[in-house]
This record gives C-alpha cells, sequence and structure tokens, in this order.
C-alpha cells in the first residue's frame, strides 16, 4: 500500500467501531438503545430521544443518490489529482444519510435516485473509506 496523503479521520474511542467496521467489510452505525433510531454522524447521544444508550448496528450498505455535486475546483490541494470528483449525498435503506463517493462510473452517470452498495476503499493499515458504486438490485 503507498503512501495515502489526503487528509485521514483521527480514529478515537468515540468513532473507533465505525473505522473497525469499515476495515472489516461492514457499514456500521449507532442504533438507540431505547427508541431503535439509527443514527450518523456519530454522537452521544440520540438525535430523536436524547438517550445515551445506544449499540453498534451493522447496516445493509444499500442506499440511493439523495444529492450530489461534482468539484471541477481544487479546494485542497491533497485532491488535485482527483479533478472533477463527485460528493454524494446517500440516503442510506435504514435512515440515515452519509456523505461520500460513487465510484466506479464517469461523473456525468451519476443521478439523483440511483441506487448504490457500498465498497470499501483501504487507504491505510488503519482507514478503510466508505464508496459507494451503482447497484442494479
Amino acid at each position: 500500500m503507498g503512501e495515502y496523503l489526503k487528509p485521514l479521520p483521527v480514529l478515537n474511542k468515540d468513532n473507533r467501531p465505525f473505522w473497525e467496521g469499515c476495515k472489516d467489510g461492514k457499514l456500521r452505525m449507532q442504533q438507540c438503545g431505547d427508541c431503535g433510531h439509527i443514527r450518523f454522524p456519530i454522537n452521544s447521544a440520540c438525535p430523536k430521544c436524547l438517550s445515551g444508550k445506544f449499540d453498534w448496528k451493522d447496516l445493509s450498505g444499500r442506499g440511493t443518490v439523495f444529492s450530489y455535486v461534482v468539484f471541477h475546483q481544487v479546494y485542497n490541494k491533497a485532491f488535485a489529482e482527483d479533478v472533477p470528483y463527485n460528493v454524494a449525498l446517500v440516503q442510506l435503506e435504514e435512515g440515515p444519510r452519509m456523505y461520500s463517493n460513487v465510484v466506479g462510473v464517469p461523473n456525468d452517470a451519476v443521478r439523483v435516485g440511483d441506487r448504490l452498495e457500498v465498497v470499501f476503499d483501504s487507504v491505510t493499515d488503519d482507514v478503510t473509506i466508505p464508496r459507494f458504486r451503482l447497484s442494479g438490485k
């Protein structure tokens, strides 16, 4: 694995289960222990009922493109070689939305409503980034 020069998350006790899930090929998010709400981003309290109880739940990894944008300008020089690239807001089947990229197709092939499935991009020994590809299912 070559040196990865783009920004990386700082792994800590709060987010480690998410990143360990990605490393294991599983999209994992917090589920409230009281009301069952699945939440993202990671938080110490449920945004629906304010409970502090939660477990980590493996999700299906399926969703749809809720919205997306294609960046044609370099805002961070670490991404200069990637321009143009897309950033999509993915509506997961289980409810949460998350930002990611749609990979494996030209940027002009991405459409709102496209069905997606998660794929995992191992960028370092510790960090695997969830991305999405078009799904025919």
